[in-house]
Protein backbone atom coordinates (compact mmCIF):
# COMPACT_ATOMS: atom_id res chain seq x y z
CA UNK A 1 0.00 0.00 0.00
CA UNK A 2 1.31 3.50 -1.13
CA UNK A 3 2.31 5.83 1.99
CA UNK A 4 0.20 8.56 2.53
CA UNK A 5 1.12 11.98 1.68
CA UNK A 6 1.15 15.22 2.69
CA UNK A 7 -1.08 16.52 -0.05
CA UNK A 8 -3.69 14.08 0.65
CA UNK A 9 -3.92 14.38 4.52
CA UNK A 10 -4.39 17.68 5.35
CA UNK A 11 -4.08 16.57 9.47
CA UNK A 12 -0.21 16.00 8.72
CA UNK A 13 1.33 19.23 9.30
CA UNK A 14 4.93 18.22 9.92
CA UNK A 15 6.92 16.15 7.17
CA UNK A 16 7.26 12.52 7.73
CA UNK A 17 10.91 10.78 6.86
CA UNK A 18 11.40 7.20 7.67
CA UNK A 19 15.41 6.01 8.38
CA UNK A 20 16.08 2.27 8.14
CA UNK A 21 19.34 1.98 9.77
CA UNK A 22 21.27 0.10 12.30
CA UNK A 23 20.72 1.06 16.09
CA UNK A 24 24.22 2.76 17.08
CA UNK A 25 24.12 2.13 21.32
CA UNK A 26 26.68 4.97 21.56
CA UNK A 27 23.94 6.95 19.30
CA UNK A 28 26.35 9.13 17.02
CA UNK A 29 25.54 7.18 14.46
CA UNK A 30 22.94 4.96 12.70
CA UNK A 31 18.64 5.17 13.73
CA UNK A 32 19.83 7.25 16.20
CA UNK A 33 22.05 9.96 14.71
CA UNK A 34 19.17 9.61 12.26
CA UNK A 35 16.03 10.91 14.22
CA UNK A 36 18.07 13.45 15.56
CA UNK A 37 18.94 15.23 12.60
CA UNK A 38 15.36 14.62 11.18
CA UNK A 39 13.88 16.60 14.39
CA UNK A 40 16.81 19.61 14.67
CA UNK A 41 15.25 19.66 10.57
CA UNK A 42 11.85 20.32 11.71
CA UNK A 43 11.00 16.65 10.54
CA UNK A 44 9.48 13.74 12.13
CA UNK A 45 11.26 11.09 11.93
CA UNK A 46 9.74 7.07 11.69
CA UNK A 47 12.52 4.09 12.30
CA UNK A 48 13.13 0.67 10.91
CA UNK A 49 15.60 -1.15 12.86
CA UNK A 50 17.93 -3.32 10.56
CA UNK A 51 20.49 -4.28 13.65
CA UNK A 52 21.36 -3.84 16.91
CA UNK A 53 25.06 -3.13 17.15
CA UNK A 54 27.12 -3.02 20.75
CA UNK A 55 29.32 -0.13 19.59
CA UNK A 56 30.89 3.22 21.41
CA UNK A 57 33.34 6.11 20.19
CA UNK A 58 36.10 3.42 19.87
CA UNK A 59 34.38 0.71 17.52
CA UNK A 60 31.75 -2.06 17.33
CA UNK A 61 31.63 -4.55 19.91
CA UNK A 62 28.60 -7.05 18.76
CA UNK A 63 26.04 -6.93 15.64
CA UNK A 64 22.82 -8.54 15.93
CA UNK A 65 20.83 -8.59 12.95
CA UNK A 66 16.83 -8.27 12.77
CA UNK A 67 15.53 -11.10 10.52
CA UNK A 68 13.96 -10.16 7.06
CA UNK A 69 10.88 -10.67 7.92
CA UNK A 70 10.65 -8.29 11.59
CA UNK A 71 12.53 -5.34 9.12
CA UNK A 72 9.11 -5.82 6.43
CA UNK A 73 6.76 -6.20 9.27
CA UNK A 74 8.10 -2.63 10.52
CA UNK A 75 8.20 -0.98 7.12
CA UNK A 76 4.78 -1.74 6.04
CA UNK A 77 3.71 -0.93 10.11
CA UNK A 78 4.51 2.83 10.07
CA UNK A 79 3.83 3.40 6.39
CA UNK A 80 0.14 1.70 6.48
CA UNK A 81 -0.53 4.20 9.40
CA UNK A 82 1.82 7.20 8.93
CA UNK A 83 3.57 7.40 5.49
CA UNK A 84 6.42 9.56 4.80
CA UNK A 85 7.86 12.43 2.40
CA UNK A 86 11.26 10.64 2.44
CA UNK A 87 13.01 7.17 3.25
CA UNK A 88 16.55 6.83 3.80
CA UNK A 89 18.27 3.71 4.62
CA UNK A 90 21.75 3.26 6.22
CA UNK A 91 23.46 0.24 7.29
CA UNK A 92 21.61 -3.14 6.13
CA UNK A 93 23.98 -5.72 7.10
CA UNK A 94 23.83 -8.27 4.51
CA UNK A 95 22.17 -9.51 1.12
CA UNK A 96 18.62 -10.68 2.78
CA UNK A 97 18.36 -7.58 4.20
CA UNK A 98 19.22 -5.03 1.25
CA UNK A 99 16.92 -8.11 -0.84
CA UNK A 100 13.67 -6.85 2.01
CA UNK A 101 14.21 -3.30 1.94
CA UNK A 102 14.90 -3.17 -1.86
CA UNK A 103 11.24 -5.10 -1.89
CA UNK A 104 9.46 -2.56 0.61
CA UNK A 105 11.16 0.65 -1.05
CA UNK A 106 9.71 -0.50 -4.36
CA UNK A 107 6.00 -0.68 -2.82
CA UNK A 108 6.47 2.92 -2.43
CA UNK A 109 7.59 4.62 -5.90
CA UNK A 110 7.24 8.39 -5.80
CA UNK A 111 8.69 8.62 -2.71
CA UNK A 112 12.42 10.32 -2.52
CA UNK A 113 14.82 7.45 -1.55
CA UNK A 114 18.11 8.43 0.24
CA UNK A 115 20.63 5.18 0.32
CA UNK A 116 23.62 5.92 2.43
CA UNK A 117 25.72 2.44 2.01
CA UNK A 118 27.49 1.98 4.97
CA UNK A 119 29.58 -0.50 4.72
CA UNK A 120 32.15 0.58 7.02
CA UNK A 121 32.06 2.10 10.71
CA UNK A 122 34.34 4.80 11.91
CA UNK A 123 36.48 2.79 13.99
CA UNK A 124 36.86 0.30 10.93
CA UNK A 125 34.70 -2.50 11.86
CA UNK A 126 32.79 -3.92 8.55
CA UNK A 127 28.82 -3.55 8.46
CA UNK A 128 28.41 -4.96 5.36
CA UNK A 129 28.97 -8.39 4.34
CA UNK A 130 31.29 -8.73 0.93
CA UNK A 131 28.56 -10.41 -0.96
CA UNK A 132 26.05 -8.21 -0.36
CA UNK A 133 27.78 -5.27 -2.18
CA UNK A 134 26.45 -6.92 -5.73
CA UNK A 135 22.84 -6.62 -4.16
CA UNK A 136 23.05 -3.25 -3.36
CA UNK A 137 23.73 -2.63 -6.73
CA UNK A 138 21.44 -4.52 -8.41
CA UNK A 139 18.23 -3.75 -5.81
CA UNK A 140 19.04 -0.45 -4.29
CA UNK A 141 20.81 1.75 -6.46
CA UNK A 142 18.03 1.39 -9.22
CA UNK A 143 15.57 2.77 -6.45
CA UNK A 144 17.43 5.81 -5.06
CA UNK A 145 16.93 9.48 -5.43
CA UNK A 146 20.44 10.09 -4.21
CA UNK A 147 23.09 7.65 -3.18
CA UNK A 148 25.64 9.07 -0.49
CA UNK A 149 29.19 7.00 -0.68
CA UNK A 150 31.60 8.31 0.84
CA UNK A 151 35.51 7.70 -0.88
CA UNK A 152 35.67 3.97 -0.03
CA UNK A 153 32.04 3.44 -0.41
CA UNK A 154 32.25 4.88 -3.90
CA UNK A 155 35.47 2.94 -4.77
CA UNK A 156 33.42 -0.62 -3.69
CA UNK A 157 30.76 0.08 -5.96
CA UNK A 158 31.89 1.32 -8.85
CA UNK A 159 34.59 -1.09 -8.33
CA UNK A 160 37.40 1.33 -8.90
CA UNK A 161 40.08 3.79 -7.08
CA UNK A 162 38.52 6.46 -5.73
CA UNK A 163 41.13 9.40 -4.58
CA UNK A 164 40.64 12.98 -6.28
CA UNK A 165 37.80 14.22 -7.81
CA UNK A 166 38.67 13.24 -11.24
CA UNK A 167 38.02 9.55 -10.17
CA UNK A 168 35.29 10.92 -8.17
CA UNK A 169 33.34 12.29 -11.10
CA UNK A 170 34.08 9.04 -12.83
CA UNK A 171 32.40 6.64 -9.99
CA UNK A 172 29.66 8.84 -9.58
CA UNK A 173 28.81 8.21 -13.42
CA UNK A 174 28.67 4.73 -12.64
CA UNK A 175 26.96 4.58 -9.80
CA UNK A 176 24.50 6.82 -12.02
CA UNK A 177 24.54 4.32 -14.76
CA UNK A 178 23.50 1.61 -12.17
CA UNK A 179 20.29 3.65 -12.12
CA UNK A 180 20.24 5.94 -9.19
CA UNK A 181 18.70 9.72 -10.23
CA UNK A 182 21.83 10.83 -8.49
CA UNK A 183 24.87 10.73 -6.67
CA UNK A 184 26.77 12.35 -3.89
CA UNK A 185 30.37 11.35 -3.71
CA UNK A 186 31.08 13.14 -0.53
CA UNK A 187 35.02 14.55 -0.29
CA UNK A 188 35.56 14.37 3.42
CA UNK A 189 38.48 11.59 3.32
CA UNK A 190 39.95 13.59 0.48
CA UNK A 191 43.65 15.53 1.33
CA UNK A 192 42.31 19.10 1.77
CA UNK A 193 39.30 20.72 1.84
CA UNK A 194 36.41 18.38 2.16
CA UNK A 195 34.71 18.45 -1.25
CA UNK A 196 32.04 16.87 -2.41
CA UNK A 197 30.44 16.09 -5.44
CA UNK A 198 26.77 15.69 -7.13
CA UNK A 199 26.36 14.07 -10.21
CA UNK A 200 22.54 14.19 -11.77
CA UNK A 201 23.19 11.93 -14.70
CA UNK A 202 24.07 15.77 -16.70
CA UNK A 203 26.33 18.19 -14.51
CA UNK A 204 28.75 17.28 -12.20
CA UNK A 205 28.53 19.75 -9.43
CA UNK A 206 30.93 20.62 -6.51
CA UNK A 207 30.08 21.60 -3.35
CA UNK A 208 33.22 23.15 -1.26
CA UNK A 209 33.52 23.41 2.20
CA UNK A 210 36.44 24.21 4.69
CA UNK A 211 37.45 21.15 6.97
CA UNK A 212 37.25 21.35 11.18
CA UNK A 213 40.03 19.74 12.35
CA UNK A 214 37.98 17.59 14.95
CA UNK A 215 37.71 13.80 16.54
CA UNK A 216 34.04 14.24 16.82
CA UNK A 217 33.46 12.44 13.13
CA UNK A 218 31.39 9.55 14.54
CA UNK A 219 28.14 9.01 12.34
CA UNK A 220 29.14 11.85 9.84
CA UNK A 221 27.87 9.67 6.68
CA UNK A 222 24.13 9.40 8.57
CA UNK A 223 24.06 12.26 9.10
CA UNK A 224 24.61 14.15 5.75
CA UNK A 225 22.36 11.27 3.93
CA UNK A 226 19.55 11.72 6.75
CA UNK A 227 19.73 15.55 6.32
CA UNK A 228 19.10 15.38 2.74
CA UNK A 229 16.14 13.09 3.48
CA UNK A 230 15.14 15.61 5.71
CA UNK A 231 14.96 18.19 3.03
CA UNK A 232 13.96 16.04 0.67
CA UNK A 233 10.71 15.36 2.79
CA UNK A 234 9.89 19.13 2.76
CA UNK A 235 9.68 19.02 -1.15
CA UNK A 236 13.45 20.80 -1.41
CA UNK A 237 15.75 20.02 -4.80
CA UNK A 238 18.79 17.45 -4.50
CA UNK A 239 21.10 20.55 -4.89
CA UNK A 240 19.36 22.25 -2.49
CA UNK A 241 19.26 19.45 -0.44
CA UNK A 242 22.97 19.11 -0.27
CA UNK A 243 23.72 22.79 0.20
CA UNK A 244 21.82 22.51 3.08
CA UNK A 245 23.07 18.75 4.79
CA UNK A 246 26.79 20.29 4.34
CA UNK A 247 26.24 23.51 6.00
CA UNK A 248 24.27 21.72 8.99
CA UNK A 249 27.27 19.09 9.05
CA UNK A 250 29.96 21.46 9.29
CA UNK A 251 28.93 22.95 12.25
CA UNK A 252 27.16 19.90 13.60
CA UNK A 253 31.32 18.99 13.49
CA UNK A 254 32.18 22.48 14.77
CA UNK A 255 30.11 22.57 17.95
CA UNK A 256 30.43 18.89 18.90
CA UNK A 257 31.66 18.22 22.71
CA UNK A 258 33.99 15.47 22.86
CA UNK A 259 32.86 12.42 24.33
CA UNK A 260 34.28 9.10 25.06
CA UNK A 261 37.63 8.18 24.36
CA UNK A 262 37.40 7.60 20.48
CA UNK A 263 35.81 9.18 17.45
CA UNK A 264 32.95 11.22 19.22
CA UNK A 265 29.67 12.17 18.05
CA UNK A 266 29.00 15.47 16.34
CA UNK A 267 26.34 17.92 17.74
CA UNK A 268 23.08 17.28 15.86
CA UNK A 269 21.20 19.31 17.92
CA UNK A 270 23.45 22.48 18.24
CA UNK A 271 21.45 25.13 16.20
CA UNK A 272 19.01 24.39 19.65
CA UNK A 273 21.78 25.16 21.76
CA UNK A 274 23.22 28.21 19.46
CA UNK A 275 19.23 29.34 20.00
CA UNK A 276 19.31 29.12 23.19
CA UNK A 277 22.70 30.98 24.08
CA UNK A 278 21.85 33.72 21.81
CA UNK A 279 18.79 34.27 23.42
CA UNK A 280 20.91 34.42 26.42
CA UNK A 281 23.40 36.57 25.35
CA UNK A 282 20.18 39.22 24.13
CA UNK A 283 18.39 39.32 27.11
CA UNK A 284 21.84 39.72 29.27
CA UNK A 285 22.76 42.53 27.47
CA UNK A 286 19.20 43.91 27.60
CA UNK A 287 18.87 43.73 31.05
CA UNK A 288 22.98 45.32 31.83
CA UNK A 289 22.05 48.41 29.55
CA UNK A 290 18.62 48.90 31.34
CA UNK A 291 20.78 49.32 34.39
CA UNK A 292 23.15 52.25 32.69
CA UNK A 293 19.98 53.89 31.61
CA UNK A 294 18.47 54.06 35.32
CA UNK A 295 21.70 55.29 36.62
CA UNK A 296 21.89 59.36 36.83
CA UNK A 297 25.00 60.64 35.47
CA UNK A 298 25.50 57.55 33.23
CA UNK A 299 25.88 59.83 30.54
CA UNK A 300 28.87 61.06 31.81
CA UNK A 301 30.83 58.04 30.26
CA UNK A 302 29.78 58.29 26.52
CA UNK A 303 32.67 59.55 24.33
CA UNK A 304 31.88 61.29 21.61
CA UNK A 305 31.99 58.41 19.14
CA UNK A 306 29.33 57.08 21.32
CA UNK A 307 29.68 54.29 23.62
CA UNK A 308 28.15 50.37 22.92
CA UNK A 309 28.13 46.90 25.02
CA UNK A 310 28.35 44.18 23.47
CA UNK A 311 28.79 40.15 23.84
CA UNK A 312 30.38 37.33 21.76
CA UNK A 313 28.45 33.68 21.84
CA UNK A 314 30.40 30.82 23.18
CA UNK A 315 33.52 30.29 20.81
CA UNK A 316 32.39 33.39 18.63
CA UNK A 317 34.73 33.31 15.35
CA UNK A 318 33.23 36.44 13.83
CA UNK A 319 31.58 39.35 14.34
CA UNK A 320 28.07 37.99 13.47
CA UNK A 321 28.82 36.18 16.56
CA UNK A 322 28.97 38.62 18.65
CA UNK A 323 25.85 40.88 19.54
CA UNK A 324 25.86 44.82 20.32
CA UNK A 325 23.03 47.52 19.67
CA UNK A 326 22.32 49.55 16.39
CA UNK A 327 23.20 53.01 16.62
CA UNK A 328 24.92 52.47 20.03
CA UNK A 329 24.79 54.08 23.27
CA UNK A 330 24.19 57.63 23.24
CA UNK A 331 23.88 60.49 25.75
CA UNK A 332 21.24 62.31 26.54
CA UNK A 333 21.49 65.21 28.61
CA UNK A 334 23.55 63.30 31.67
CA UNK A 335 21.64 59.40 30.99
CA UNK A 336 22.21 56.74 28.51
CA UNK A 337 20.11 56.21 25.78
CA UNK A 338 19.90 53.25 23.18
CA UNK A 339 18.18 53.51 19.80
CA UNK A 340 17.46 49.95 19.58
CA UNK A 341 17.67 46.21 20.92
CA UNK A 342 20.69 44.34 20.92
CA UNK A 343 21.16 42.55 17.53
CA UNK A 344 24.16 39.99 16.53
CA UNK A 345 26.49 41.36 13.82
CA UNK A 346 25.40 45.29 14.91
CA UNK A 347 28.85 46.27 15.47
CA UNK A 348 31.92 45.44 13.67
CA UNK A 349 34.50 47.56 15.47
CA UNK A 350 33.23 46.50 19.21
CA UNK A 351 32.88 43.02 17.94
CA UNK A 352 37.02 43.00 16.95
CA UNK A 353 37.51 43.48 20.49
CA UNK A 354 35.71 40.99 21.81
CA UNK A 355 36.75 38.36 19.15
CA UNK A 356 40.33 39.03 20.00
CA UNK A 357 40.28 39.12 23.94
CA UNK A 358 38.19 35.77 23.64
CA UNK A 359 41.23 34.61 21.62
CA UNK A 360 43.32 34.57 24.68
CA UNK A 361 40.68 34.37 27.27
CA UNK A 362 37.20 32.29 25.87
CA UNK A 363 35.45 33.62 29.10
CA UNK A 364 36.07 36.97 28.22
CA UNK A 365 33.45 37.83 26.41
CA UNK A 366 31.98 41.58 27.07
CA UNK A 367 33.23 44.79 25.88
CA UNK A 368 32.17 48.57 26.85
CA UNK A 369 33.94 51.17 25.87
CA UNK A 370 33.60 54.86 27.30
CA UNK A 371 35.04 57.80 27.63
CA UNK A 372 38.58 58.75 28.40
CA UNK A 373 39.48 61.72 31.01
CA UNK A 374 42.17 61.40 33.57
CA UNK A 375 39.33 61.63 36.40
CA UNK A 376 37.88 58.59 34.91
CA UNK A 377 40.65 56.83 34.73
CA UNK A 378 42.00 57.61 38.30
CA UNK A 379 38.53 56.34 39.04
CA UNK A 380 39.45 53.10 37.58
CA UNK A 381 42.66 52.80 39.36
CA UNK A 382 41.31 52.90 42.54
CA UNK A 383 38.80 49.88 41.32
CA UNK A 384 42.09 47.15 42.24
CA UNK A 385 41.52 46.77 38.40
CA UNK A 386 44.35 44.79 35.84
CA UNK A 387 44.77 47.71 33.72
CA UNK A 388 46.59 48.17 30.44
CA UNK A 389 47.48 50.79 27.36
CA UNK A 390 48.59 50.97 24.04
CA UNK A 391 49.84 53.47 22.02
CA UNK A 392 48.18 54.43 18.49
CA UNK A 393 50.71 55.97 17.29
CA UNK A 394 52.99 52.76 17.52
CA UNK A 395 50.51 51.52 15.18
CA UNK A 396 52.21 50.45 11.96
CA UNK A 397 50.93 51.87 8.49
CA UNK A 398 49.53 48.73 7.10
CA UNK A 399 46.66 48.76 10.04
CA UNK A 400 46.08 51.75 10.07
CA UNK A 401 45.13 51.41 6.22
CA UNK A 402 43.00 48.68 6.90
CA UNK A 403 39.41 50.12 8.00
CA UNK A 404 38.78 48.89 11.24
CA UNK A 405 41.97 47.08 12.55
CA UNK A 406 43.72 49.50 15.01
CA UNK A 407 41.50 48.13 17.90
CA UNK A 408 42.09 44.36 16.90
CA UNK A 409 45.70 45.71 17.01
CA UNK A 410 45.83 47.32 19.85
CA UNK A 411 43.88 45.25 22.08
CA UNK A 412 46.18 42.18 21.01
CA UNK A 413 49.20 44.32 21.50
CA UNK A 414 47.99 45.16 24.83
CA UNK A 415 46.78 41.42 26.21
CA UNK A 416 50.32 40.26 24.24
CA UNK A 417 52.44 41.90 26.34
CA UNK A 418 51.40 41.26 29.86
CA UNK A 419 50.26 37.45 29.15
CA UNK A 420 46.76 37.90 29.88
CA UNK A 421 43.40 39.70 29.20
CA UNK A 422 42.85 42.85 31.39
CA UNK A 423 39.94 44.51 33.26
CA UNK A 424 40.46 47.72 31.53
CA UNK A 425 42.55 48.44 28.25
CA UNK A 426 42.99 52.63 27.17
CA UNK A 427 44.69 54.35 24.92
CA UNK A 428 45.73 58.41 24.43
CA UNK A 429 43.69 58.43 20.56
CA UNK A 430 46.11 59.81 17.68
CA UNK A 431 45.12 62.35 15.10
CA UNK A 432 42.01 62.02 14.35
CA UNK A 433 41.83 58.98 16.36
CA UNK A 434 39.29 59.77 20.10
CA UNK A 435 40.99 58.26 22.93
CA UNK A 436 38.96 55.81 25.23
CA UNK A 437 38.73 53.09 27.96
CA UNK A 438 37.18 49.47 27.29
CA UNK A 439 36.25 47.58 30.05
CA UNK A 440 36.41 43.89 29.41
CA UNK A 441 34.89 40.80 31.18
CA UNK A 442 32.95 37.66 31.42
CA UNK A 443 29.39 39.30 31.66
CA UNK A 444 27.61 42.31 30.44
CA UNK A 445 26.78 42.67 34.45
CA UNK A 446 30.18 42.47 35.32
CA UNK A 447 31.30 44.93 33.41
CA UNK A 448 28.26 47.41 33.66
CA UNK A 449 29.18 46.89 37.46
CA UNK A 450 32.58 48.43 36.94
CA UNK A 451 30.54 51.09 34.59
CA UNK A 452 28.22 51.61 37.39
CA UNK A 453 31.21 52.43 40.11
CA UNK A 454 33.09 54.15 38.17
CA UNK A 455 30.04 56.54 37.80
CA UNK A 456 29.56 56.80 41.42
CA UNK A 457 33.34 58.00 42.20
CA UNK A 458 33.19 60.58 39.09
CA UNK A 459 29.55 62.12 39.01
CA UNK A 460 30.87 64.56 41.55
CA UNK A 461 33.17 66.14 39.27
CA UNK A 462 32.86 67.62 35.72
CA UNK A 463 34.54 65.20 33.41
Amino acid sequence: MPGKSIVEFKEIIIPIALTIAGSDSGAGAGIQADLKTFAASGVYGLSVVTAVTAQNTLGVQDIHVIPPGTIRSQIDSVMVDMGAQAIKSGMLANKATIDAVAEAVAKHEGIPYVLDPVMVAKSGDALLAEDAVESMRKRLVPLATVVTPNLDEASALADMAVVDIDSMKLAAEKIHAMGASAVVVTGGHLDGPPIDLLYDGHDHELFEGDRVESKNTHGTGCTFAAAIAAELSKGNSVSHAVTSAKKYLREAIEFAEPLGSGYGPVNHFYRMRRDAQSYQVIRDLSAAVRRLEEKPKAGLLVPEVQSNLAMGLPGANSPADVAAFPGRLVRFHDSIRTLADPEFGASSHIAKIVLTAMRYDPECRTVLNVFYSKEILAAVRELDLFIVSFNRKMEPHDVKEREGSSLEWGSEQAIQEHGRVPDIIYDLGDEGKEPMIRILGPTPGHVVDIALRIVDMVAGNPV
